[in-house]
């Protein structure tokens, strides 16, 4: 017997599970209800909209209700609320423009979302230029400000992925951009100082950036803004951006027991605790797939696999809900930032035996023209090689590394595994050598113990302790800016300087990336000295402290 599946929420989640419900159900009855006026469209896409970067409207638009029913014989009911389910008689009550009916189901699947979180803030209410951006209505709203009120300068509340995404579009839309962020740096989802190269790029475009404040009130109707310091701002325009919740009342109304943050909880199969009653996407809790905790992952790629799982489930195929990872990706201005997995913040909160590596590599031959850098950070446990995370910036090449990695984390694969893997190379494309499998050879080398390294955060109190830095560049390059109190010999005159070193003292190598140093380090180490390479040395240390830094050459050279 045809069953019949009703789904509440569009978009990723619902519209993967309707198509593919109907791939594996010819004779199913499926009826999707969207409380929007569009069931299927891009709201990644929403930000390049506003600059421009996407010309047209109709291309966020990815099918129309007609064209779905038409392909899938889907019954798409838009700007059709959902506002009751109940679990015993299995209906749903509808509210459209024009009535409020029922609806009956066989299976229930719940695709609501989430939606924009908007803080509890003195004169909120009275702003006629705050706005938050989630679907094709609030990008209209934004678009029409913008085009009748022609604002000069704008404010973003929030320094996230959709945050620094409106940044850098209403500065190519002409506009004076200042960013506040209440956590210590932009994007906090990774670590500081990978976010900090995306913060000089953001200053490099001119867009001011507060940290480690919030807004606290709003004036004259939002155009002034008070900060928890007492600084006032003004703007014209202000974004909402400071993160988003489940989506979840409806499912709270119906009994469906929530969990973290208002999260819907659900099994293996994507059931709620109320029986065939499922639910996907944005508005459910996950396990992270490496630490089996709970967590929120509102990215479109999860919402689509779920989907599509979930369709499977009710087909009766062999598919289980395995969690997330959290990869991600955004790009800002000329530079690109991704992750996958475990930052090194949620490895140190949860205690987890770690090392990690930074390397600087070009994202294809460095002889061939055009070739950009990409810091890249592997968090790792040296013991097992097992993979915890991965973050990447540069300018090119960055979507790539972090997609294999994402790879090898939901493979298995180890830190070894990295160093055999068989990547694409051509000149225009990569390096003989890549650098996964760059990072595959430096974490090796830490597991094995030919190597041991220190964190730019740690080399203060490491100094404290006694230890000597040994800056291993060339004198040109410390002349451009160096460590304090730092000892320097450049890494080809080593070998003849050794007899001046003391085999008593401990040595913290660096360079300018971290290379040089570890050359430096197996010479110093096979000769007998304790030492210690400062991964990432001076370039990554300095985009992040200035704390034993100076800007002109005053350290100690050996001739």
């Amino acid at each position: 017997m045809a069953k019949k599946y009703v789904i509440i929420g569009g978009v990723a989640g619902g519209m993967s599970a309707a198509t593919r419900l109907r791939r594996l159900q010819e004779d199913a009855e499926i009826i999707v209800f969207e409380r929007g006026p569009h069931v299927s469209f891009a709201n990644c896409g929403l930000p390049y909209y506003i600059s421009g970067e996407i010309a047209e409207r109709r291309q966020l638009i990815v099918q129309s209700s007609a064209a779905l029913q038409q392909r899938f014989r889907l019954d798409v009911r838009e700007n059709s609320e959902v506002v009751k389910i109940d679990p015993i008689s299995k209906m749903v009550t509808v509210k459209s423009v024009n009535q409020i009916y029922m609806e009956n189901y066989d299976a229930l699947i719940l695709s609501p979302g989430a939606k924009p979180f908007v803080p509890h803030l003195s004169g909120l209410s009275e702003a006629t230029n705050v706005f938050t951006l989630r679907n094709i209505p609030d990008v209209d709203k934004i678009t029409t400000f913008i085009d009748e009120v022609k604002p000069q300068s704008a404010l973003i509340i929030g320094a996230g992925f959709i945050g620094l995404e409106m940044a850098e579009n209403l500065k190519k839309r002409g506009l004076a951009v200042t960013i506040v962020e209440k956590a210590a740096h932009v994007l906090p989802t990774i670590d500081e100082e990978m976010a900090a190269y995306v913060q000089k790029e953001l200053e490099t475009h001119d867009i001011k950036v507060l940290t480690s404040l919030s807004a606290t009130e709003f004036r004259e109707s939002g155009r002034q803004i008070v900060l928890e310091n007492g600084d006032v701002l003004a703007a014209d325009l202000i974004i909402l951006s400071v993160g988003v919740q489940p989506e979840s009342s409806l499912a709270a109304s119906a009994g469906i027991e929530l969990g973290l943050r208002g999260g819907i909880l659900v099994d293996e199969n994507y059931e709620t605790s109320m029986k065939d009653i499922y639910a996907v996407g944005d508005a459910i809790v996950v396990k992270n797939q490496l630490t089996q905790t709970d967590i929120l992952i509102s990215l479109a790629s999860p919402a689509n696999r779920q989907g599509r799982q979930v369709a499977d489930v009710l087909s009766g195929l062999p598919v289980k809900n395995r969690g997330s990872i959290g990869t991600a990706i955004v790009r800002v201005f000329e530079q690109t930032v991704a992750s996958t997995g475990l930052s090194e913040k949620q490895v140190r909160q949860a205690k987890l035996p770690h090392k990690i590596v930074h390397i600087v590599a070009n994202q294809h031959a460095g002889y061939f023209p055009g070739a950009t850098s990409i810091v890249l950070k592997l968090i790792f446990n040296a013991e097992t090689g097992g993979i915890y995370g991965a973050q990447a910036v540069g300018k090119n090449g960055v979507d790539k590394r972090i997609d294999v990695l994402a790879t090898a984390i939901k493979g298995g694969l180890t830190i070894f595994d990295l160093q055999e893997l068989e990547l694409t190379y051509a000149p225009p494309f990569g390096s003989a050598k890549d650098p996964v499998n760059m990072l595959g050879y430096a974490a090796s080398n830490l597991a094995l113990g030919l190597s041991d390294n220190i964190q730019w955060h740690e080399l203060s109190d490491e100094l404290v302790k006694g230890k000597i830095l040994l800056d291993v560049r060339n004198p040109s390059e410390i002349a451009k800016g160096g460590f304090k109190n730092s000892l320097s010999i450049p890494l080809d005159e080593l070998r003849e300087h050794l007899h001046e070193l003391d085999k008593n003292q401990f040595y913290i190598v660096s360079c300018q990336s971290g290379l040089r140093s570890y050359n430096a380090e197996r010479i110093l180490r096979q000769h007998g000295f304790s030492v210690q390479n400062l991964d990432g040395a001076y370039g990554l240390y300095s985009m992040v402290s200035s704390a034993l830094l100076e800007e002109k050459w005053k350290t100690t050279m050996i001739k």
